[in-house]
């Protein structure tokens, strides 16, 4: 018998007072605000965190067997909790201040799966998928050149290719912003909270 898996992704709005903290103060608030949405996360799941602790490298070590996923930006925060690898990332869909940034993101071969539409929502669906894969591959952004989108399911689902492994992503679209996560479970169940009290 199969046991159907459901990941519990939580996204946490920042509060706009946060913009206005020294540059070191809102990392340190952003952090600890990801964290809050990783307990979240974990209550839903029903797994139980102890200690964070990660390597060397910044990459999140398992607690318990469970292994995290942290993200964080000015407008929100995500985290996920799984048994299994797991990465998550989210972006605001807005225009960036250069259009060379499509070039970094992907090949020519992979915006033709999208009928060529370098248009911004594409871009950061493709960002943030990569950056998904790489978070639970404990790579940084030094290897997105080799991770490659390979197939476009649906508007909220792609595959992408990466170190000999095929890595499917859900996609989640929400108050302007996008979430990608690496979808290794059968169901998605994503939490989206503006009161973070």
């Amino acid at each position: 018998m199969t046991v159907s898996k459901t990941l519990y992704p939580v996204m946490l709005a920042v509060p706009p007072s946060t913009s206005e903290l020294p540059p070191r103060s809102r990392v340190k608030f952003l952090s600890r605000h990801a964290r809050k949405a990783l307990g979240i996360s974990a209550r839903k799941s029903n797994l139980e965190l102890g200690e964070l602790v990660k390597d060397d490298t910044g990459r999140p070590l398992p607690v318990n067997g469970v292994h995290w996923s942290l993200t964080h930006k000015t407008g929100y925060v995500g985290a996920v909790v799984s048994l299994d690898i797991i990465g998550i990332d989210v972006e605001k869909i807005i225009p960036r201040n250069t259009r060379a940034l499509f070039r970094k993101a992907a090949e020519p071969d992979e915006w033709n799966l999208a009928g060529n539409n370098r248009s911004w929502g594409i871009f950061h669906r493709y960002w943030t998928a990569k950056e998904a894969v790489l978070k639970a591959a404990g790579i940084g952004l030094k290897d997105l050149s080799t991770c490659r989108v390979t197939q476009i399911l649906d508007h909220n689902n792609l595959i992408i290719h990466y170190a000999d492994r095929f890595w499917p992503i859900e996609h989640h679209y929400f108050n302007g912003h996008i979430a990608s996560i690496v979808k290794d479970a059968d169901r998605i169940t994503w939490t989206c909270l503006r009161d973070t009290d």
